[in-house]
């Protein structure tokens, strides 16, 4: 009951905030907190990979670099006006944000699918190098892909519609980024209680025990993998979008770096585990960043601090989680 209290008290803060930030006509604080959401929604997705089942990825960076630039490459043909494929149909870009979600989320699935297929096959720091491998692989593509900017990344003029909402205005492009992590926690949670999310949290604890029972647990990991991938990759589509532009960092082992830091600061496997590490890890950096260049050195002793001594993360410190 008290985890399930921090977790509603987490959620009013994130609907009361931005209202508060409205009434007070701060409309950056608005896009900070926008830019929290959708980390949260990337922390999300690696959390079903680490937290439920026990995967280490240092190459998450990759999912949400795919649906960075399938937003970039759709928007850029659309305001280009220059078909993305001409033979043997046509393909025309988009500013839709459905269409391009469900691009971002396809591809990302599609390139977990086959990062995952590949990693999977060896286990524990193998696996951990593996996927930092091919996260890097797809950094260095994206740096020599000169037709959509390359190095210097691929610029969006206007921010791509959704029906009935003024996207540009960031109140209601957050209200939007919010229910759609709304909407993938609920996702998450019934995930975890469905008879999947228990055979694959059983495969993280005691993999034997569960092959000896029929189940085959590299599957298991897998469809965990590519659900995480594809959701990962819903995130980046969203960052792309509030930034209006899309570079190779997104790709970057930082990226699954930080991204790994929102989960383990959070909580892993807690459900707002990760929402919590996205919130804290901005507000550091909006804080702090302004104070220092050297912020992290903060972030990096916070961390120490709940590797060390907080069970669950700051979510299960909350929680009343025992050390």
């Amino acid at each position: 009951m008290r985890g399930m209290l921090v977790g509603a008290m987490l959620l009013a803060g994130l609907v009361a905030f931005p209202i508060w930030a409205q009434a007070a006509d701060e409309p950056f604080l608005i896009t900070l907190a926008t830019r929290a959401v959708i980390l949260a929604l990337a922390a999300v997705g690696l959390n079903l990979a680490l937290g439920q089942g026990g995967l280490v990825s240092l190459g998450h960076a990759a999912f949400f670099g795919i649906g960075g630039y399938a937003m970039g490459i759709l928007a850029s043909h659309a305001q280009s006006y220059a078909p993305l494929m001409e033979w043997p149909f046509v393909i025309e870009g988009t500013r839709s944000m459905p269409v391009i979600w469900l691009v971002a989320v396809l591809a990302s699935a599609l390139a977990a699918l086959g990062i995952g297929a590949l990693s999977l096959r060896t286990t524990g720091v193998y696996f951990i190098m593996i996927t930092l491998a091919f996260g890097q692989m797809l950094y260095y593509f994206a740096i020599s892909w000169t037709a959509y900017g390359g190095e210097d990344g691929l610029s969006i003029y206007v921010r791509n519609g959704f029906p009935g909402l003024n996207t540009l205005v960031p109140i209601e492009f957050y209200g939007l980024c919010l229910v759609i992590l709304l909407v993938v926690l609920a996702f998450h949670a019934a995930l975890i209680r469905s008879p999947f999310g228990l055979a694959l949290n059983a495969a993280r604890q005691s993999p034997e025990r569960v092959r000896t029972v029929g189940i085959d647990t590299r599957r298991l990991q897998l469809a965990a993998f590519v659900l995480s991938g594809a959701i990962t990759g819903l995130a980046g589509a969203l960052f792309a979008d509030l930034n209006r532009f899309v570079s190779p960092s997104m790709l970057s082992w930082q990226m699954s770096g930080e991204i790994m830091i929102f989960v383990i600061l959070g909580g892993a496997g807690r459900l707002f585990g990760p929402v919590a590490g996205a919130i804290m890890f901005v507000a550091l950096e909006h804080l702090l960043g302004g104070v220092s260049d050297y912020w992290h050195v903060f972030l990096g002793i916070l961390l120490l601090l709940v590797v060390l001594f907080v069970r669950g993360g700051v979510i299960g410190l909350l929680a009343g989680a025992r050390r």
